[in-house]
Parts: structure tokens; sequence; C-alpha cells
């Protein structure tokens, strides 16, 4: 499958329509592996970040989350391309999962989040099958917690695995667990929780098209994000006019085998 080269990450060239339907594609056909949701924050996290970068080149499909992504596919011969917002792309597989059955489980947020994540998603999907959640410490699981998670998992067997922890921790759990972990497809969704749960106001849509999205997250947690918004947004923005004009090339390097149903395509 087609992808735009943003800084050296290979971004899908796909949108919400055709993400999700290569997601359900590939639990139908039995298949696994992990999806990261990365924007402008993700690609400059990665510039310096040689395991979170790892994390991105192995992922199964890695999805545009934020305009600026989109606007770079396109410049570079991908018209199809669109924003793949994560707690969009959560709300559209979900809605999908009623008809084909396919069973969820939720990970991550703080005490009390993902069981009233669960109550939203049956409200908003009748006949949705969470067939489990875990609300992880802010710290690596020890042992035990290992243990019951992966319990929890055998016993429930689901087919989607939904990550709810910040870039790039959620991409480093989904890389070091995906595999070992009884599910199908785990998909980091980052603030998708808070979202779906009103703990984050998400951004009206001339915003989101605008490419403001941004600044509307800023507004609402100014003291948590400012730093990574001056800095990776400006960062991005010097970056990419230097790949964009040709003063600097970036070499996308690709350790991983796509299975997605009826298309092989080596990365």
């Amino acid at each position: 499958m087609e992808r735009a080269n943003v800084l050296g990450i290979g971004v899908h060239a796909v949108n919400l329509a055709s993400a999700a339907e290569l997601i359900e594609e590939t639990v139908s056909a039995n298949g696994h592996g992990y999806v990261c949701v990365t924007g402008v924050h993700g690609v400059m996290e990665a510039q310096s970040n040689q395991k979170f970068r790892t994390a991105l080149n192995e992922a199964l499909l890695v999805v545009p989350d934020g305009m600026p992504t989109v606007w770079v596919g396109r410049h570079q011969g991908h018209p199809q391309m669109g924003r793949v917002f994560g707690p969009d792309l959560m709300k559209e597989i979900c809605r999908r999962s009623v008809a084909s059955g396919h069973t969820h489980f939720l990970y991550g947020g703080k005490a009390g989040v993902v069981e009233e994540l669960r109550k939203n998603l049956e409200d908003w999907f009748p006949g949705i099958r969470v067939v489990g959640t875990y609300t992880p410490p802010f710290r690596p699981l020890s042992g035990e917690e290992k243990t019951e998670l992966e319990n929890r998992l055998q016993r429930s067997r689901p087919d989607y695995f939904w990550v709810g922890l910040s870039t790039p921790k959620q991409e480093h759990f989904m890389a070091e667990h995906s595999g070992f972990l009884t599910c199908k497809i785990m998909l980091g969704v980052g603030a998708a929780f808070d979202i779906h749960t009103g703990r984050i106001h998400d951004a009206p849509n001339w915003m989101k098209k605008s490419g403001l999205q941004w600044f509307h997250r800023l507004c609402q947690e100014p003291s948590r994000l400012w730093k990574r918004y001056l800095i990776s947004n400006s960062g991005f923005i010097v970056r990419i006019m230097g790949q964009l004009c040709g003063l600097k090339s970036y070499r996308l390097a690709y350790r991983h085998v796509e299975s997605f149903p009826n298309s092989r395509a080596e990365l």
C-alpha cells in the first residue's frame, strides 16, 4: 500500500473510510498487527526517538492524524488521503462491528474512564460487544499485572484491543505486546478515551479541516501542551519545508511486510 514520506515516516495514503475497511478486513481474515494514529507530534517525536521510529516502522498501518500530514501526502501525489482522527476511527470501527460481531477490549485511561467509555459505546452502538476493560497504572506493568492482563485476554479473546495512552507510550506498548497478547488488532487512539467520555472537548469541524485542532487542545490543557506544540509545530514547519523544497531528503526504511487481505506490499 502506498505511503507518504513525512520526514522519513511512512504514513499510509488512506482516509477514514479506507482505513476502517482495511482494519475490518484484516480482522475478518484473522490477521494481526497494530495501528498507529500519527500526526505532527508523533512525526517529530520519531526524529529523535529511534525506539518510537521503529515502532512506527513495524506497524501494520500508520494513519494520518492531522491535516499537515494529509497536506504533505496530497502534495506527494496521494489525493485520496484524508485525516483519520483517532476518536473518529474508533467510532467508525465500533459502528461497523455491530453488524460484523467483532469484539472490543478497552485498555487505558484514568480510574473510571474505561467503564464510562464502555457504557457510552454500548449506548451509541446498541449490540456492540465490549468483552473487557483494564485500567493500567501510570508506570510499566509489573509481572503480576502482565499476567493478569494476559489472562483476561485469554478468556475474552477480543478482535480489537483499544489502547488509550499518550504518544509515544501507547506505540511502545503495542510494539512490545503485539503478537504476545491474545487479540487481533491493537489500535492506539490517544485522547479518544477522554474525548468520548467528555473529559476533553472535541474541536469544531472547521478547526479540524483548517489544521487548527492543536490550538483547540492547547486552550484546554495549556500547562501540559504548550511546550509540545511550540517545539513540535515550529520544528515540523522548518523540517517539512526543507524536505518539500529538496534541501533535505528523508529515507523510508521498513522491516515489516504488510498483510492486508488481497494486497501485498513490501515496506
